[in-house]
């Protein structure tokens, strides 16, 4: 059987036969390599075989066009589509393939969503993604980028407990929204002890896709993170989260007169180590709690907040100046942004803020810039680095 140390001696070699023998070595390329993208390096080659395809493309925010494809190149006489480009070594993606699309731009598609449905999918031969209810990505992992494992499947790891709750809120109006705790493995034999508090934005995110509970146990065994209870509160829907998170008093009001009493009634608080979080606006909502009162949180993470021009952009751009003029901020702070995410919503916004909070020497402060576009990929791949940050093991 061939054994190709790249893909290019692949190609090199399937282009001396005649069509004809062509698919053989495909076959034998499979065998041998079973499992896609092929990372070389700065590169990375895609594939896909299926008889009856007339086109594929690799769907990718970071394809500046409309829409962001990048064609595939057919083998002739064979069922192989393939791809070779470009990427920074950090770089961790998510990307789909797009099979038979009419390749038309999305600007002008009437039927976004069945079109989607019709041509978009995961990579058949990329096991690495996150495949939830809601969200169907594949994710490229280039030689230097983040860890990106499937935490739950980690054996060998102490596992915590995490208990599904109903709250009521006053303050937001809103009625049964889950919430999920998470204790650290052998909270319920420390009966004397109290724990750090961490809550966190989108809880069906964070106990969902994000994988936050597994990573808290595998971070726990390693030393890195302090064990802690990790409220995730279950957000509103795409309407209700803009009005409920950015710049809002009364969330702020919800998360301290509703849902942190809640959460001390039922589980073992340390009342002066608490912490907030979020990813996208969550981490707005966050940064809001912990600017009007950093006493109560005094550890904050964010994960990609947006702070610059878009929807709600002046209230989004006085967040800087917040943090720049206010007397007492939390006492450690986690930031991070992807490289690909909009320049001026986002990647802009958050140097600005780190050139601010660099200087506040009164502050514990992590930056982090990830190879990674503004999704759940992004936001997973800085989580267990903001986990171990906000909340170190100090004597791990």
């Amino acid at each position: 059987m061939p054994d190709w140390n790249s893909f290019e001696a692949f190609l090199t070699e399937a282009m001396q036969v005649n069509s004809g023998e062509r698919q053989g070595l495909v076959d034998a390329l499979l065998n041998q390599r079973p499992t896609w993208p092929w990372v070389e390096g700065t590169k990375a080659t895609f594939v896909f075989t299926r008889p009856d395809t007339e086109r594929v493309a690799l769907n990718l925010d970071t394809i500046k066009s409309d829409p962001p494809f990048a064609p595939l190149t057919h083998m002739e006489g064979t069922t192989l589509w393939y791809l070779t480009r470009e990427f920074e070594p950090d770089d961790l993606l998510d990307y789909l393939l797009a099979v038979n699309d009419p390749m038309t731009p999305l600007a002008a598609e009437k039927d976004i969503v069945g079109r989607v449905s019709r041509h978009w999918q995961i990579d058949p031969l990329n096991p690495l993604k996150i495949d939830s209810g809601q969200v169907h990505v594949s994710v490229l992992q280039m030689s230097d980028a983040r860890p990106f494992p499937d935490w739950s499947a980690m054996g060998g790891v102490p596992r915590g407990q995490v208990i599904e709750h109903e709250i009521d809120s006053r303050q937001l109006n809103f009625t049964s929204r889950k919430l999920w705790v998470y204790t650290p493995p052998g909270y319920g034999q420390a009966v004397r002890k109290d724990y750090p508090l961490l809550i966190l934005q989108d809880g069906q995110w964070c106990n969902g896709p994000l994988q936050v509970p597994y990573i808290a146990d595998a971070l726990i065994k390693h030393g890195r993170l302090e064990p802690i209870v990790i409220a995730m509160i279950q957000s509103g829907n795409q309407e209700e989260r803009p009005r409920e998170f950015i710049s809002n008093d009364r969330h702020y009001l919800f998360m301290l007169m509703e849902l942190l009493p809640y959460v001390q009634t039922h589980y073992r608080i340390d009342p002066i180590r608490m912490g907030v979080g979020g990813v996208a606006i969550g981490a707005v909502a966050a940064a809001q709690a912990a600017l009007m009162n950093p006493t109560a949180f005094s550890n904050l993470l964010m994960i990609s907040p947006p702070l610059g021009r878009g929807p709600n952009q002046e209230q989004l751009q006085r967040y800087a100046n917040r943090f720049e003029t206010s007397e007492t901020l939390p006492k450690r702070i986690f930031q991070s942004v992807g490289r690909y995410e909009a320049s001026s919503r986002f990647l802009k916004p958050a140097r600005e803020l780190r050139d601010i909070l660099e200087k506040r020497r009164s502050v514990d402060y992590r930056y982090v810039e990830l190879g990674s576009g503004h999704g759940l990929v992004g936001f997973k791949g800085a989580l267990p680095e903001a986990l171990a940050w906000v909340f170190p093991n100090e004597l791990g």
